[in-house]
């Protein structure tokens, strides 16, 4: 029997499933651990802010340290990458040290709050430098030898969703920045996960769009 023959039996069709799905790249939701990466970075936001309406800054502080460490077992126990657990407990300590140091729970949020305003600037000033980028990502993961800026769909279409993004670590910036001020910390909570997934899903729809145009119009020389 011919070997060729031999590869197009079930063994060789599944060979090719593996080596196919082996070479799918991970997506932006992928890599924060699907859907429910939302949810487990929206738990310890939750905890945190009901513990601190009934408990003292302290014990506060334990309650969210000891869930953090539970989902972050749990999701060790289900096999997920170290990488992703590790991740969002990394977050959530660096948040409660930052409370620890100040001594006040509005200070939980900070450091997203003013991370926000970064992504914002970042991406606001690489489109007015007409090198937005998503179309900067975008050239890098198809190669880097891409002509994407001579395109003029190609980079309207990368200034569109790198403002969408801007809009968003914007609008998340103005409100939570003003609530900060306002020592809401309650309605901090509120607003960092309204304005999480939710809007993450929105600006990400728009990244796709622009990936997906670039690629149609400027076929993506491979890495050699």
């Amino acid at each position: 029997m011919n070997p060729t023959d031999r590869n197009r039996g079930p063994a060789g069709e599944e060979q090719a499933v593996r080596t196919y799905s082996s070479k799918r790249r991970p997506t932006p939701l992928d890599q924060i651990g699907g859907p429910a990466g939302f949810v487990y970075s929206a738990i310890p936001v939750v905890v945190f802010v009901a513990a601190n309406a009934f408990l003292p800054l302290t014990a506060t502080i334990t309650v969210s340290v000891a869930v953090g460490l539970t989902i972050a077992g749990y999701r060790l126990l289900r096999g997920e990458r170290f990488t992703l657990a590790a991740g969002g407990l990394l977050g959530l300590a660096i948040a409660i040290g930052v409370v620890s140091l100040t001594g006040s729970a509005r200070d939980f949020f900070v450091i997203g709050i003013w991370t926000y305003l970064a992504v914002f600037v970042l991406t606001l000033g690489s489109v007015l430098l007409r090198r937005p980028l998503t179309g900067v990502a975008w050239n890098l993961v198809h190669g880097g030898k891409n002509a994407w800026r001579a395109g003029h769909r190609v980079l309207r279409a990368h200034d569109v969703a790198t403002l969408a993004v801007a809009a968003v670590s914007g609008a998340r910036f103005a409100v939570q920045q003003w609530l900060y001020v306002s020592d809401e910390t309650g309605w901090l909570g509120v607003a960092r996960i309204a304005m999480g997934w939710p809007l993450t899903v929105l600006a990400a729809l728009v990244v796709v769009w622009a990936w997906r145009r670039s690629t149609r119009l400027l076929p993506p020389i491979p890495r050699t």
